[in-house]
């Protein structure tokens, strides 16, 4: 893409805000420019966004139904998927996945609940109150 070509398309997802990315110059070197937005980029965007948010539904509504836990819930409320939990706490996916299981995330310890808290910035007390509660 050429300098002059950097798309400004003041994209809502953007919030604002511009993001660095690179174009040729006059020259032919790569440069940095700002853009605003692309609106293709914006649309794949809002999907993703969507696209999680159903599967955030669909996870609560298992949780209230007690068939998971709270965290597949929490997973997909904070943009992450396994891969990205995993990375973030440290723990293993195959774990991660066998924490979605009610009778398995009840009896998590406390330093492994304070892994997933710091990954979701959330106060540990809370996914200690999850626990013993339902959505």
């Amino acid at each position: 893409m050429k300098l002059d070509e950097v798309p400004q398309d003041h994209s809502s997802t953007y919030g604002g805000h511009s993001k660095l990315v690179y174009a040729v110059d006059a020259s032919g070197h790569y440069q940095g420019a700002q853009s605003d937005g692309w609106e293709p980029e914006a649309y794949a965007t809002q999907l993703a966004v969507a696209e999680l948010r159903e599967q955030e539904a669909e996870a609560q509504q298992a949780w209230q139904r007690g068939e998971q836990s709270p965290l597949k819930c929490l997973m997909y409320r904070y943009r992450l998927d396994e891969l990205a939990l995993s990375q973030i706490s440290g723990l293993w996916q195959w774990r991660i996945r066998r924490h979605f299981r009610p009778a398995i995330y009840r009896r998590l310890s406390v330093a492994v609940l304070a892994r997933y808290a710091e990954a979701f910035g959330l106060p540990v007390e809370q996914l200690i109150g999850y626990q013993r509660d339902r959505a």
